[in-house]
């Protein structure tokens, strides 16, 4: 799509954003009138309030209380449904809903266009002579023998070894071990928490790292824009490659790639009874971690910025975005040079509420810094890195090394789907009111 039409369909995009808003605020209006309008307002909001306020009450108490939440979080909106359906309201509810969606849907597609934001830089990649490649044959359910990965880099000249034993096997002595040797690659063929142990080792010797999605979530391959779907295309790479330059974080000198994770998850998985039954694990923990009962209290140093008893923090390497609070999603760069930090405080059944708002004032906080710092009330606090249930002294200080890592990929690849941009209204006015490219190209070529 050439800049002109890019640009004329941002325009209706947007001016399509405002009609369907129109649509949504009239619907109710015109055939519900302004009071039948407020009802439903009433009625709807206080449908999710009750709801989300059960729902806490849930995660946060035992015994009957507990399961009489749940019975109010189910029941609610079914109560909401009926009545709507009663009031003869519900297609206009619908319809409504319909037109708020679409109105999202519009926005976005104006807006992903309006700042395009560049693509990592590829920098070209000399042939390795002496690839080394770490495998786990447990990962991802067996993908390594699933894909023939070993047959098909040793086909590429790659030597390849297994992790064959027990899981306390130091894949760094062997990264190291092989760099001694002449290794000019290192790659590993695995989960996350594998990845950046030995990135951390390719980083160190200024060589280049291999990642092969052959885990199960494969966050830092997707966020590299590699074929999670197929590991062996990621081999591709070792024949016709680029390299990228990236972040690695560390948190107290220990590499990650993706995300470290305090309080309430990180104490979760540190339990003994997580691995053999998650959820029974989460549902007889959580009420105790998040009214503080158990657990320790964080305190976090964002930058400049200091956040007191959060129950949860999130730091990444590179944030996250905005529409991801949990590490789950994408992150549109991996060379910004800062951490992400979200931390989370929910303490009260309003606080919980006021999470739906996505504002600081409730709770949630979303900052970069190139440092967070997390300390605690005892000298050892619980963390999962990439994944990984581990112990660190406090405190516990996080650092980024920008583009300290060079990540060799295919030239041929999938690439990233970039995050869904937040909202913004003023821009959408004025992507509305433009006039489109051509006419612009077209007046200023007009002869007086």
């Amino acid at each position: 799509m050439n800049d002109d039409a890019g640009a004329s369909t941002r325009c209706w995009s947007a001016r399509a954003a405002f009609f369907f808003a129109a649509m949504a605020a009239a619907v109710p209006v015109l055939f519900a009138g302004v009071l039948g309008t407020v009802g439903l307002l009433v009625v709807g909001s206080g449908g999710v309030v009750v709801t989300v306020s059960a729902l806490y009450w849930f995660l946060t108490t035992h015994g009957p209380l507990r399961w009489v939440s749940v019975a109010i979080a189910v029941l609610t909106p079914i109560v909401v449904f009926v009545l709507f359906v009663r009031a003869h309201l519900l297609w206009v509810v619908l319809v409504a809903c319909a037109a708020t969606l679409l109105t999202v849907v519009c926005a976005r597609a104006a807006l992903r266009g309006r700042n395009p934001q560049e693509t990592a830089t590829e920098y070209p990649a000399p042939p390795a002579f002496h690839p080394f490649l770490i495998m786990n044959p447990r990962s991802g359910g067996g993908k390594v023998a699933k894909f023939d990965l070993r047959r098909k880099a040793e086909e590429l000249g790659a030597e390849v070894v297994m992790l064959e034993g027990p899981d306390t096997i130091d894949v760094v002595t062997v990264a190291r071990e092989a760099v001694a040797r002449g290794a000019d690659l290192l790659g590993v063929a695995g989960g996350d928490g594998t990845q950046a142990l030995v990135a951390g080792v390719a980083a160190e010797h200024h060589l280049p790292f291999l990642v092969i999605s052959a885990g199960t979530r494969n966050h830092f391959a997707m966020d590299l824009g590699l074929d999670r779907a197929d590991p062996a295309a990621c081999l591709d790479a070792l024949r016709d490659g680029v390299e990228l330059r990236v972040d690695l974080g560390r948190i107290n000198g220990q590499p990650f790639v993706n995300n470290a994770s305090f309080g309430v998850y990180a104490e979760i998985v540190r339990s003994p009874a997580y691995r053999d039954d998650k959820t029974a694990t989460v549902v007889r923990l959580l009420p105790d971690l998040l009214a503080g009962h158990t657990g320790t209290r964080l305190r976090a140093r964002i930058g400049d910025a200091t956040v007191e008893g959060p129950q949860a923090i999130l730091v990444s390497n590179n944030p996250y975005g905005n529409s991801d609070l949990a590490g789950l999603g994408r992150r549109d760069r991996l060379d910004r040079g800062v951490l992400g930090a979200v931390t989370l405080s929910v303490s009260s059944t309003r606080e919980a509420v006021g999470l739906m708002r996505r504002t600081r004032g409730h709770g949630l906080t979303q900052r970069t810094a190139i440092e967070v710092v997390v300390d605690a009330d005892t000298s050892q606090i619980p963390v999962g890195v990439d994944g990984e249930s581990l112990i660190f002294d406090t405190p516990v200080r996080c650092v980024v090394e920008p583009v300290a890592l060079r990540v060799r990929v295919p030239r041929d690849r999938p690439g990233i789907r970039l995050a869904a941009p937040a909202i913004d209204w003023t821009q959408l006015l004025d992507i509305a009111r433009r006039p489109q490219a051509g006419s612009i190209a077209g007046n200023a070529r007009r002869p007086d």
